[in-house]
């Protein structure tokens, strides 16, 4: 486990800093792993301003039993969920799926995907139900380890081992669907 010097802030230091320094580090982890949950780019500017928030708010209650990767990673998803639990959210989804539809103009996560090599594996595993989606992006994308995914996904390391078997046995089956298709 990494050390960090957030375990030796004392109150009275520089919380702007402090912040700053979390934002350029993990920012771009944070506002990932927000999209990667929600599937939307402007839910995932939300979650991530909300979850520096409330780090800047509690800067001086993390205790250094995780790292501060995952003890950010751990405000994202619970931000996320909490928003997607939303009433309005489940609502307002489906008229935004519809009014994405028309658009011309691909998105700029469009964009990004489009230039990655891995871009129908990546499409395949924004497809997968969340928690097999959440267990693959935070083994293969952001290296957890299986002790350190299942403090964050608040369930046993079994769990999360069978998570990630379930889900590259999936994106197996969906690749061979796919392969079968373009022979035909």
């Amino acid at each position: 486990m990494e050390r960090h010097y957030l375990e030796f802030l004392v109150p009275g230091y520089d919380r702007d800093a402090v912040l700053r320094d979390l934002m350029q580090g993990y920012g771009e982890d944070v506002w990932n792993f927000a999209y990667f949950l929600t599937r939307q780019s402007h839910a995932a500017d939300d979650i991530s301003q909300d979850v520096f928030l409330s780090v800047y708010d509690r800067l001086y209650s993390f205790r250094g039993e995780c790292s501060v990767k995952s003890w950010l990673l751990t405000i994202t998803r619970n931000k996320s969920l909490h928003f997607l639990k939303s009433a309005f959210i489940r609502k307002v989804t489906l008229w935004d799926t519809m009014k994405l539809r028309k658009e011309t103009a691909p998105s700029a996560e469009q964009v990004v995907f489009d230039k990655l090599e891995s871009k129908e594996l990546w499409n395949l595993v924004m497809e997968l139900p969340r928690k097999f989606r959440e267990a693959i992006i935070l083994d293969y994308h952001y290296g957890l380890s299986i002790k350190e995914m299942a403090v964050l996904l608040n369930i046993s390391e079994g769990t999360v081992k069978s998570r990630i078997y379930r889900a590259k046995r999936k994106i197996s089956d969906m690749l061979a669907k796919t392969t079968e298709g373009e022979e035909v």
